[in-house]
């Protein structure tokens, strides 16, 4: 018996000190940056305006931009990780990224395994016009053509707010729905401020621009679980970021509207 205690005490004892080994290495990724001079940020490649490649093949995007600039406040050198919904996760968890900036949003199910930093950057739905044509609120969207995919977010918000003599025309995808908006058949188009962005970027004639806000979602950036260090430190840049303009900057350059307030 006391043989079988002894055990059961050292047993308790070495995992106690594994424990306190690993609750310290999961402390150790600002250290570890800093020590590198290099952060490896995991970005998306196939998200336009947020991250894609260019015709010089290279990164770009407004979580491109937010990665390049967390990287120079740090005063280190950015590493971009191209990562896909699937595993943008998985790899901060593995530690094959120390930052996932890539339009996540939080929800309950991501809290239990990743922590996050405060919001970086809006994701929205919107209401999208020609400069020249004058849309100030909802109202004005009385005896004008709408287009919207079906079924949509988009769709569901602009129902409740669009006025009843809104000619409202709805298409089965988002191809059929930007097609529809390029070709003329609709004056506006309320879609997602990703599929806006990569319109925009593509038909830079149509001098499309922002209008309408329909619905805000905003995306924030992962850190690995009890990474509180860098998650503070990433924290601060934002912070002063926001009140720099620095943040507005990027989402106007890349979304057509300022990022505006955002939960901290």
């Amino acid at each position: 018996m006391k043989t079988t205690k002894r055990l059961f005490l050292a047993t308790a004892v070495a995992f106690g000190a594994f424990a306190s080994l690993g609750t310290a290495q999961a402390q150790t990724a600002l250290d570890d940056v800093m020590k590198a001079k290099t952060i490896k940020i995991a970005i998306p490649t196939d998200f336009p305006p947020y991250g894609f490649v260019g015709t010089d093949l290279q990164p770009q995007g407004l979580d491109v931009d937010t990665a390049k600039l967390i990287a120079s406040k740090l005063g280190v050198k950015v590493e971009l990780v191209p990562v896909t919904s699937a595993n943008r996760i998985p790899y901060l968890q593995t530690r094959k990224a120390d930052l996932v900036i890539s339009t996540l949003g939080k929800n309950a199910e991501r809290l239990a395994v990743i922590d996050f930093t405060a919001a970086y950057s809006p994701f929205f739905q919107a209401v999208f016009a020609p400069k020249s044509l004058t849309v100030a609120s909802f109202a004005d969207l009385a005896g004008k053509t709408i287009g919207v995919t079906r079924g949509a977010i988009e769709d569901q918000e602009l129902t409740k707010l669009a006025p009843p003599t809104a000619d409202v025309k709805r298409f089965e995808d988002n191809n059929a729905t930007v097609s529809a908006f390029v070709s003329g058949q609709t004056q506006l188009i309320a879609t997602g401020a990703s599929v806006a962005g990569n319109m925009m970027a593509r038909n830079p004639q149509l001098g499309a621009e922002y209008k309408l806000l329909l619905k805000d979602s905003p995306n924030f950036i992962g850190v690995a679980k009890g990474e509180d260090a860098l998650r503070l430190k990433v924290n601060e840049i934002i912070i002063a970021a926001k009140k720099s303009g620095e943040i507005d900057a990027l989402a106007k350059k890349w979304l057509g509207r300022p990022a505006g307030t955002l939960p901290e």
